[in-house]
């Protein structure tokens, strides 16, 4: 069996000897959409202390947004890999597998000119682990998910378990749910799997004009001061934005915001939304903004952050943000989200899938204001002690240059 080196994280200054010496990264990533492990690996690759490239499996605003902070981008867009979802079954993976064979070379010809290959996501590990006896790189892994049955068919947990235990050299997980899962399903030490959090961009909600707030209300009729809820991601079942529509029909003098697209083959959810509304007899209660560059400033326009997902979330970071957007927040009790929120201390807490739970917990902060002012500036203190960026880069750069030490000496 391969075993998994520790890997020390620490959020101390990283000593010189590490800054002065950092290696060479070649960062994949298999979105070119910008969804949480995006955003986390954008500061991350801009910062890099020594060459670096990230190199995506497909095309998108990612690449925009990476290019346009002086990162250099790479592009292995097979379109037959692109439609394989999570859970697809055993047929998908073999209709597809000429251009899978043709990216796991693509990304073993790029990784051998650098030191370390950092895998973002489930397919950039599949694809860049798969290549390990071609390229020979210490290989790094950023878990971003939750690997249960709900999120991933049988056999991408079976690949995923058999490379872990085998090929990557360090796996470190975004939230102590996501280590968990991977320390069950592939039998890892604990130790073996480290947590570093996600880091959150604390300065663009400082920075976002609370002026703002009345005329981004305007731009959709909305008078100042109704009570304005804001759900923010992507727009899928899983995220429970229907469970959100359910509760908002049991709140006559509730507004919903919806802050994000379709995305991933998703489009027939973002129909159903509307559909599932006209039933309700919300929709004229209810906004679909779609995707917005200015987040920060959305937050800040509503009343109360809601995070409806019906299924573990990996991390959450739309509740870090809404923590720093000094909003109220009211959360599903499931996967990392228990690590972020401590139910009537920094945000409240429902169960995952009932809108009656969370009408009322809505009810509550509406009914209590200077009690979700109180929590709220304690959520936005606890934001910026835990999950600033700079913690967040201190602590994957150790891991890193770890790993690249660490190979260093075993040549010696």
């Amino acid at each position: 069996m391969h075993t998994l080196a520790p890997v020390v994280v620490s959020s101390d200054e990283l000593p010189p000897s590490v800054r002065t010496n950092a290696p060479s990264v070649l960062f994949v990533d298999q979105s070119g959409q910008l969804g949480g492990a995006e955003f986390s690996l954008m500061p991350l690759a801009a910062t890099w202390g020594a060459r670096r490239e990230v190199l995506l499996l497909s095309d998108g605003p990612f690449r925009a947004r990476l290019e346009s902070l002086g990162v250099p981008v790479s592009l292995a867009c097979e379109a037959s890999v692109s439609g394989i979802r999570k859970d697809s079954l055993r047929l998908s993976w073999l209709a597809a597998l000429p251009g899978i064979v043709r990216q796991v070379r693509t990304i073993a010809q790029h990784a051998k000119s650098f030191d370390v290959l950092f895998l973002n996501t489930q397919k950039a590990l599949v694809f860049g682990a798969l290549g390990k006896p071609l390229h020979r790189k210490r290989i790094v892994w950023y878990l971003h998910d939750v690997m249960s049955s709900e999120h991933f068919g049988p056999l991408q947990r079976l690949v995923v378990r058999w490379l872990t235990r085998y090929a990557v050299d360090h796996v470190v997980a975004n939230s102590r749910a996501s280590a968990e899962s991977l320390i069950t399903l592939a039998h890892c030490a604990p130790e073996d799997v480290p947590v570093v959090h996600n880091g959150i961009d604390l300065e663009a909600f400082s920075r976002a004009d609370t002026s703002d707030m009345a005329t981004l209300r305007r731009q959709f009729g909305l008078p100042e001061n109704v009570y304005l809820a804001g759900l923010f991601g992507r727009l899928a079942s899983w995220k429970g934005q229907h469970i959100a529509l359910e509760a908002l029909a049991r709140m006559p003098d509730l507004h919903l915001v919806l802050v994000g697209s379709a995305m991933f083959g998703e489009e027939a959810y973002e129909k159903a939304l509307h559909e599932q509304a006209a039933r309700l007899g919300v929709s004229d209660r209810l906004i679909f903004a779609g995707f917005r560059d200015d987040m920060p400033a959305w937050m800040k326009a509503v009343d109360v952050v809601l995070h409806t997902s019906t299924e573990p979330e990996p991390f959450g970071r739309v509740i870090v943000e809404g923590m720093a957007a000094g909003r109220p927040v009211i959360a599903s009790a499931a996967g990392g989200v228990p690590e972020i929120v401590n139910h009537g201390c920094n945000g409240w807490l429902v169960e995952p899938g009932n809108p009656a739970a969370l009408a009322e917990a809505i009810e509550t902060v509406r009914r209590a204001p200077d009690l979700a002012r109180d929590v709220a500036c304690r959520a936005r203190d606890d934001a910026a002690q835990r999950f600033s960026v700079d913690t967040y880069l201190n602590r994957m750069t150790s891991a890193i240059a770890g790993c690249a030490a660490r190979a260093r000496a075993r040549k010696a």
